[in-house]
C-alpha cells in the first residue's frame, strides 16, 4: 500500500481503477443478502460518542458474513502473485495493523518498497487514503498493492480467477451476494466490509474523553494532553488526532526521493505534502513518517523542536515569529507529550480476537 508507484504504474492504474469505479457503481444493485439482526455484533459497526459521523457508508450494514468473508480474504496470501504476502503480512493486528519495525514496506519476492506502511485504523472516516492521497474510497485500496510489482505484483483479474477456482469461495461469496460468479464489485466490498471494521476507540483516553470508568489521566498526561492541543490539534485533530489532510512536516528541502503528493496533483503547492498520520496507537506502529526515518518518539518530538527544514511549501504552522522553524518544546513538555501518545494505545483493538487471522 505504501509505495510510490512511477509512470508505467500511474498508466497500470488506469485501467484497474476504471474497472474498479465501474464495480462500485452497480454495488447499489447488489445488495449483501445474509442480512443479520441489528443487535448481532459485528466490530466496528456503532460510531464511537466521541468521533465525528463517519464518511464510508455503505448501503447495507457489514453482516457478520461479509465481515468474515473480508477477513478471509485480508490474510489470504493468494491475493499476490505467489502466494507469499496477504494485506495482513505488512498490517499486524498487534501493531494497529501497521508493519511493525520495518522502516518500508516489503514485498514478493523480498522486494522493498519505497514508503513506510501505515497503520489500518479508523478508515471509515478517511476522505482519501496512501500517503499521498492517491486513492479517494476505501473498497479502491487494495488494487495498489495488488498491482504494485513492488508488494503483491498482482492482477485484479488473476485475484478473481484464484477465488473463482476455489470452490469454498465461491459458496461463501454466493452466501453473501448471491449465485454467480465473484466479481471486482463483490471482492472489493468484501474486504472493505473487514477493513471499515477496523475501529480503535477504546483507549484509556478515550474513557477519559467519554467519562468513563477507567478514564484516569495522571497529572504529566494531562499536562502532556493540553499541550496536544494547543501545539499540535492544528493538525492532529479532533478525538481521530488526524484533519485528514496533506501536509509539508519540514522532513526535507526539495523531496528529491519522495514528492508526494505533487505526484498525484501534479500541483508544484503540493510538493513534499504527505497525509497526517492520525496519534492513536502512536506507541505502537514505529518507525514514523512516510519513510519510517524516526525510530521513537523522542525522535520524532526532537524533529519538530528543532529538526525543521525549510521549504516553499512548508507548513506555515511550522513557521514562528521571529524566523524560528517548527514547535519549540522544552524537555519536560516532551516529556509529557509522550506520556499522553501512551494512552492512545487501545489494548482491546489489537487483541479483539474477531479481527485476528485466526478463529
Amino acid at each position: 500500500m505504501p509505495t510510490k508507484p512511477g509512470t508505467a504504474m500511474i498508466r497500470k492504474a488506469t485501467g484497474w481503477l476504471a474497472v474498479a469505479l465501474a464495480a462500485l457503481l452497480s454495488a447499489a444493485c447488489h445488495p449483501d443478502r445474509d442480512v443479520r439482526p441489528a443487535d448481532e455484533e459485528v466490530p466496528g459497526t456503532v460510531v464511537p460518542g466521541n468521533f465525528p459521523a463517519p464518511v464510508y457508508t455503505p448501503p447495507i450494514a457489514t453482516t457478520p458474513a461479509s465481515f468474515a468473508l473480508g477477513r478471509q480474504l485480508f490474510y489470504d496470501a493468494r491475493l499476490s502473485r505467489d502466494g507469499s504476502v496477504s494485506c495482513g503480512s505488512c498490517h499486524q493486528q498487534f501493531a494497529a495493523f501497521a508493519h511493525a519495525g520495518h522502516t518500508l514496506s516489503h514485498g514478493i519476492d523480498g522486494r522493498l518498497g519505497t514508503r513506510n506502511a501505515p497503520a489500518l485504523q479508523n478508515l471509515r472516516w478517511g476522505r482519501s487514503f496512501m500517503w499521498d492521497g492517491g486513492v479517494s474510497n476505501l473498497e479502491i485500496i487494495p488494487l495498489a498493492p495488488i498491482n504494485n510489482p513492488l508488494e503483491m505484483d498482482e492482477t485484479l483479474e488473476n485475484v478473481l480467477r484464484k477465488l473463482n477456482a476455489d470452490a469454498g469461495y465461491r459458496q461463501r461469496f454466493a452466501a453473501v451476494y448471491g449465485e454467480g460468479p465473484i466479481n471486482a464489485q463483490q471482492f472489493l466490498r468484501a474486504l472493505a466490509q473487514f477493513t471499515a471494521a477496523l475501529t480503535s476507540a477504546n483507549s484509556r483516553y478515550d474513557h477519559y474523553a467519554r467519562g468513563e470508568a477507567g478514564g484516569t489521566l495522571t497529572t504529566d498526561e494531562l499536562r502532556g494532553l493540553a499541550l496536544v492541543r494547543q501545539r499540535c490539534s492544528g493538525c492532529h485533530a479532533t478525538d481521530l488526532f488526524t484533519d485528514e489532510t496533506y501536509r509539508n512536516n519540514g522532513l526535507n528541502r526539495t523531496f528529491a526521493a519522495d514528492s508526494g503528493r505533487v505526484h498525484i496533483t501534479g500541483r508544484p503547492a503540493e510538493r513534499g505534502l504527505f497525509k497526517v498520520p492520525s496519534l492513536r496507537n502512536v506507541a505502537l506502529t514505529a518507525p514514523y513518517m512516510h519513510d519510517g526515518r524516526f525510530q521513537t518518539l523522542a525522535e520524532v518530538l526532537a524533529h519538530y523542536d528543532h529538526g525543521v527544514q525549510d521549504s516553499p511549501t512548508l507548513d506555515a504552522q511550522l513557521r514562528q515569529p521571529g524566523g524560528r522553524l517548527g514547535i519549540p518544546l522544552t524537555a519536560q513538555e516532551q516529556a509529557d507529550i509522550q506520556a499522553f501518545l501512551l494512552t492512545l494505545t487501545d489494548h482491546d483493538f489489537i487483541n479483539d480476537k474477531r479481527l485476528a487471522e485466526r478463529q
